[in-house]
């Protein structure tokens, strides 16, 4: 596997499934509720990369930002990378096949951040940009993070590459010869 840089915005074609990337430049949390109102009419915000995460705010320090399951903005995904020129996504887990087309069509990358990892991922972050909707509340507002060395997996490329799916392939293969 390769490990580089990627500033955002990157080039995105040199990217592959299971490529290490530490990622640099503003990223913005989007959860549900912002996914939602992004959708709801185009917002004057500049977005290149959203992060699916909750984070954990203390005054203007970021304490803890893992990332969430992605699968819960599969409905919403593509109409936000869309409306907006989204070239990366950040989460946990993958999204549907119809968002890695989408994500295909646009050239935006999906990357897998580290479950679990919340406060190692927060080391990452320099400094908060900015804030939209902070009456959402902490974890569903739009944080801008301005991040350096953002340790991530490229999970789904442009390509057609999916780390998922090739998982769940050679899982399945296994479990056949175990079976037999």
């Amino acid at each position: 596997m390769n490990k580089f840089k990627l500033n955002i915005p990157g080039n995105i074609e040199d990217l592959r499934a299971g490529d290490k990337v530490l990622l640099s430049g503003v990223i913005v949390t989007a959860r549900d509720r912002a996914h939602n109102w992004l959708i709801e009419k185009k917002q004057d915000v500049s977005i290149n990369a959203v992060y699916h995460c909750g984070p954990v705010i203390d005054g203007d320090k970021v304490v803890s930002a893992g990332p969430t399951t992605s699968a819960r903005m599969n409905e919403t995904e593509c109409e936000v990378i869309e409306k907006y020129g989204i070239s990366v996504v950040i989460g946990k887990g993958g999204m549907s096949d119809e968002v890695h087309k989408c994500m295909i069509k646009n050239k935006c990358v999906y990357l897998s951040a580290l479950g679990g990892g919340g406060a190692i991922l927060a080391d990452s972050i320099v400094a908060i940009k900015d804030v939209k909707q902070k009456e959402f509340g902490v974890p569903e507002a739009l944080w801008f993070f301005e991040v350096k060395d953002f340790p991530v997996i490229i999970a789904m490329d442009i390509h057609g590459g999916n780390i998922f799916t090739d998982v769940e392939k050679k899982s399945k293969e296994n479990m056949s010869k175990i079976l037999k």
